[in-house]
């Protein structure tokens, strides 16, 4: 990982602090009621400080505008959504791995939904947090349904991009964190779907 201007890797410790930042914020960002010392609204950049143990100027540091944070903190959690897909078929079955693969773009997408109004702010400034996500989301898919098709439990003919409009879908009507389980069955049935050989 490179610092922010590109010149050279972060220390440790440097690391270790953006990481830190980073989640707070993903956590406070994403918290409905607004994460704390928000006041029910967005969390200040001093609180997401606070939360994460660093003072103002390290996050300031790493993250020069409120903007750029929420940027990084969207493509923070891309990424670990997009790697899980291989780390997921090193441990599991790419039946199992691509149902697992789906509770967890679930999650991002719940989290995702609550940081909406933090996502508008930084398209408004001229930012664009979604450049390239339906090309690495897609990637990550393919992955996962190429692994099945091999070993005989997927279908062969699907495109990844049906399954990720699929999901997103479901993230849409059933993403409340009550309607959890109603999600996971609609997830089972989609799978299902995937396992079906015409």
């Amino acid at each position: 990982m490179t610092a922010a201007n590109g010149d050279r890797p972060l220390r440790a410790d440097a690391r270790r602090n953006r990481d830190l930042v980073l989640a707070s914020a993903m956590r406070l960002l994403s918290d409905a009621s607004g994460g704390s010392g928000g006041g029910g609204g967005s969390p200040t950049l001093d609180a997401i400080a606070k939360d994460a143990g660093v003072g103002i100027g390290t996050l300031y540091r790493h993250f020069p505008t409120r903007e750029a944070l929420v940027e990084a903190v969207y493509r923070n959690e891309l990424t670990a959504v997009c790697d899980a897909a291989p780390a997921l078929l090193e441990e599991l079955a790419p039946v199992d791995a691509t149902r697992a693969w789906m509770d967890r773009y679930i999650d991002f997408m719940i989290a995702k939904q609550g940081m909406a109004e933090a996502l508008r702010t930084v398209i408004a400034s001229g930012g664009n947090p979604y450049a390239h996500s339906r090309d690495l989301l897609g990637s990550a898919i393919r992955l996962l349904l190429d692994a099945g098709a091999a070993n005989g439990a997927l279908r062969k003919d699907v495109d990844a991009d049906d399954v990720l409009v699929s999901i997103s879908g479901v993230a849409l009507v059933a993403g409340e964190p009550s309607m959890r389980e109603q999600a996971g069955r609609l997830l089972d049935l989609l799978l299902d779907g995937l396992r079906y050989k015409p």
